[in-house]
C-alpha cells in the first residue's frame, strides 16, 4: 500500500515537474552551478567571480560568446550560448556585488612575494588597476596557475596582454607556483 501511495504521489507531482522553467530563474543561477551561488566555487577548476571588477566579467563572457576564449572542455562557450545577451548585464552585477572571497592561508616563505614585486604583477591586478584587468587576489591557487601557465604556454591568448603575460611567464619556471600561492594569500580589496 505504501508503495502505493508513493506511486500517486509521483505521478501527482510529475505534471509539475514537466512545466519547470529554467527561464523564470535569474541568469546568474546557470553561472552559480561552476561558479557558487554567491560567486565563490568549490573548486579550483572553476574561478571565484565574487567582488571580481564589472568590466572584466563582461568581457571575459563577450570573449567566450565570441569564440576569442576557450576553456578545458569548452563549458563556458557552451554556456554563454545559452544566455541571452542581456542576461549578461544581470550576471555581471550580481557577481560582482558579492563579497570577494576569503584569501588562503600565506605560503611560508616570501619567494612569491619576492616573485611578485619584481614582476610588477600587483601594478594592473590589484583594486587600483584598471577596470578591465582582474583582480588576481584571492583567487584559487591552482586557477591562477594554471592561467599562468596556459599564457605561458600560448594556450590563452585572447587578450591584449597575452604576449606580455606569455613572455613574463617563460622567463619565471616554476616561480608561477609561488606566485600564484602569494595572489591568492591576499586579501581582495575594491
Amino acid at each position: 500500500m505504501k508503495y502505493l501511495v508513493a506511486s500517486c504521489a509521483f505521478l501527482v507531482a510529475l505534471p509539475a515537474a514537466a512545466d519547470f522553467d529554467a527561464a523564470s530563474y535569474p541568469p546568474n543561477e546557470t553561472c552559480a552551478l561552476c561558479h557558487g551561488l554567491f560567486g565563490q566555487s568549490r573548486t579550483a577548476k572553476f574561478p571565484h567571480l565574487a567582488g571580481q571588477k564589472p568590466a572584466y566579467l563582461r568581457a571575459q563572457l563577450d570573449a567566450f560568446l565570441a569564440g576569442e576564449r576557450s576553456n578545458d572542455g569548452g563549458q563556458m562557450v557552451s554556456i554563454v550560448t545559452e544566455l541571452k545577451p542581456e542576461d549578461f548585464d544581470v550576471v555581471v552585477r550580481w557577481f560582482s556585488k558579492q563579497d570577494p572571497p576569503s584569501s588562503s592561508v600565506a605560503p611560508a616563505d616570501n619567494i612569491g612575494k619576492k616573485l611578485t614585486t619584481e614582476a610588477g604583477c600587483l601594478d594592473c591586478h590589484s583594486g587600483g588597476g584598471a577596470e578591465d584587468v582582474p583582480h588576481l587576489t584571492a583567487q584559487h591557487v591552482g586557477y591562477l596557475a594554471k592561467q599562468m601557465y596556459d599564457f605561458r604556454d600560448g594556450a590563452r591568448t585572447h587578450s591584449a596582454a597575452a604576449d606580455l603575460h606569455r613572455e613574463a611567464f617563460r622567463a619565471m619556471g616554476d616561480g608561477i607556483d609561488q606566485i600564484a600561492a602569494y595572489l591568492s594569500s591576499l586579501e581582495r580589496s575594491p
